[in-house]
């Protein structure tokens, strides 16, 4: 095993065993004071998954010091906070970004967001997002934001993935054209159709579980930027 491959599977399991008892300002300063170049390419398919986003991920978490990490953490901290305040029918947890620093995912259940089959949103799911795009997304607006749906294993690989595209869709055009969050802001919004099915216990589908929408809040190169000037609040 070569020295950076080790390097990147003790930081793997170090932000791992963090992640169950750590805040994201605690895990950002691991994280920005770590070598960067193993761990950014070791995070960069957390989010998008192309090779353009590993080495893109090496180049930053390689860049970014411990102290911008945790001023980066400190925000996530904040962000997330907001989305579990704002949100009553989600999931919010962190997760580590395509550059290797803290995020925040937000899992919608589809079953609050639209019905079966369906992609134009209900209305529970309207005034959901509405109140996330006020309370979050429009207040933390140096965070880029991508959005990804996912279908359960019912129905051909085609129409799931193309199910899961309209909603992904559904999701950014109803924040970006009801409720004010910037086109510019979201930088995707894709299907991924059956990718990641979501598993019970036994390993048998939790189907109601795979229909979902994953909204990701992570840091912009302008937040970068703050964070290694020092200025980021």
């Amino acid at each position: 095993m070569t020295k950076s491959k080790f390097f990147a599977l003790m930081m793997s399991a170090l932000i791992l065993l963090s992640g169950c008892n750590a805040n994201n300002t605690t895990k950002g300063g691991i994280i920005g004071g770590a070598s960067g170049t193993a761990l950014g390419a070791l995070a960069g398919k957390l989010i998008g998954g192309s090779t353009k986003s590993t080495v893109i991920g090496a180049a930053v978490g390689a860049a970014v010091g411990t102290t911008a990490g945790v001023l980066i953490g400190k925000k996530m901290d904040k962000a997330k906070a907001a989305a579990a305040a704002a949100t009553s029918n989600a999931t919010v947890e962190s997760v580590t970004d395509a550059n290797g620093l803290e995020a925040v995912k937000v899992t919608f259940d589809n079953g609050i967001l639209f019905s079966t089959g369906k992609y134009a949103l209900q209305s529970s799911a309207q005034s959901e997002l509405k109140n996330f795009a006020s309370k979050v997304l429009n207040v933390y607006t140096d965070c880029d934001v991508a959005i990804q749906g996912y279908a359960s294993s019912d129905g051909s690989d085609a129409t799931n993935l193309t199910l899961s595209q309209n909603r992904a869709d559904a999701v950014k055009n109803y924040l970006t054209g009801t409720c004010g969050v910037s086109s510019s802001q979201i930088k995707e919004a894709k299907g991924y159709g059956e990718t990641n099915l979501i598993t019970n216990a036994d390993g048998s589908e939790n189907r109601a579980a795979s229909r979902r929408v994953e909204v990701y809040l992570y840091a912009s190169s302008a937040m970068i930027k703050a964070a290694e000037a020092g200025t980021l609040k």
